[in-house]
């Protein structure tokens, strides 16, 4: 009932920027916590930064200070700004986003996104 729409990645050079967005539709009623996750070949899916219902943030110590998570509720849109890109962090990016359905009773919804390849390459 939650559907998730990223965009964003592609290739950049090294030291490079880009800009994820996650756009999320169907029948919300609020969004909760978000999350972006990435999957780098051969490697497990690990956690890269989240912010909570509250506008906390935490990020993976290796994207501290590089990466920023941001949301526009208004729009049920998450982002996560990517500067100073390095080659490590070629993966591909999936976000994650939780909240509450608009139905009666209501219910909690957790959705993923289809993923959006980041390269980054000389």
């Amino acid at each position: 009932q939650v559907q998730l729409v990223e965009s964003g990645g592609g290739l950049v050079q090294p030291g490079g920027s880009l800009r994820l967005s996650c756009a999320a539709s169907g029948n919300i009623f609020v969004i909760t916590a978000v999350g972006w996750h990435r999957q780098a070949p051969g490697k497990q899916r690990e956690l890269v930064a989240t912010m909570s219902s509250g506008g906390s943030t935490s990020y993976a110590d290796s994207v501290k200070g590089r990466f920023t998570i941001s949301r526009d509720n208004a729009k049920n849109t998450v982002y996560l700004q990517m500067i100073s890109l390095k080659p490590e962090d070629t993966a591909v990016y999936y976000c994650n986003v939780a909240g509450i359905l608009r139905t009666a009773p209501q219910h909690p919804f957790d959705s993923w996104g289809q993923g959006t390849q980041v390269t980054v390459s000389s």
